[in-house]
């Protein structure tokens, strides 16, 4: 396992600054993949991680594993939580860690001098054993790894907007295949389309 001080060094490196999350994250990197037996950084695919909020957080996870949404080890279940879930896609064993509810007010045991709330979590979540910092739990994934995985090589084309699909994300509608924003609901509303014709910047609105 690689040197906590190191894999901060690597996260802050992409900041410019060190915060308790980066920390968060790179402790919760260590510690899942120890529940799971595995070696990290890993070059391969066998560890899958959940994490369930992006920015510093993530980061810290990213530095410790080695695992990325580039290599399509690591993936985003936005539900504003400091939490991830470590998948080891050969067994199917998972195991869920988050901060134990208490971890702020324990920090100051660690750094009893330091008056400001975030100084004393940066030094407190690097120094406070596992066992005090953590909850891990095992958990069963809602769908196989497989279909979280998907095939990448697998491509489509929307019945709906025409444009490719990949990894599986289709929605079957009337055996016909649609992206998830034609199938809805989308993150976003489409507005107009623009073409460069002549090198001029086109403007069409959506059914003209």
């Amino acid at each position: 396992m690689p040197d906590l001080q190191t894999i901060l060094e690597i996260s802050s490196s992409q900041h410019k600054h060190l915060c308790p999350r980066q920390v968060l994250g790179a402790r919760i990197g260590l510690a899942g993949a120890t529940a799971l037996g595995l070696d990290v950084p890993r070059s391969d695919k066998r560890l899958l991680i959940i994490v369930e909020t992006d920015g510093c957080f993530a980061d810290g996870v990213a530095a410790a594993t080695g695992c990325t949404m580039g290599h399509r080890t690591l993936r985003l279940a936005d539900y504003g939580k400091i939490g991830a879930t470590f998948v080891d896609v050969k067994t199917e064993t998972a195991v869920r860690l988050s901060p134990q509810l208490d971890i702020r007010e324990k920090a100051y045991t660690y750094a009893p001098d330091e008056k400001k709330h975030y100084y004393a979590q940066l030094i407190g979540y690097q120094h406070m054993p596992d066992a005090e910092l953590l909850t891990l739990q095992p958990v069963r994934l809602s769908v196989p790894v497989a279909q979280i995985v998907s095939r990448a090589v697998v491509r489509v084309n929307c019945a709906g907007c025409g444009e490719e699909i990949i990894n599986e994300r289709e929605v079957m509608r009337e055996e016909r295949p649609y992206c998830p924003a034609c199938a809805g609901p989308a993150y976003y509303a489409p507005e107009a389309l623009l073409f460069v014709v002549d090198g001029e910047v086109v403007k069409r609105e959506r059914g003209g």
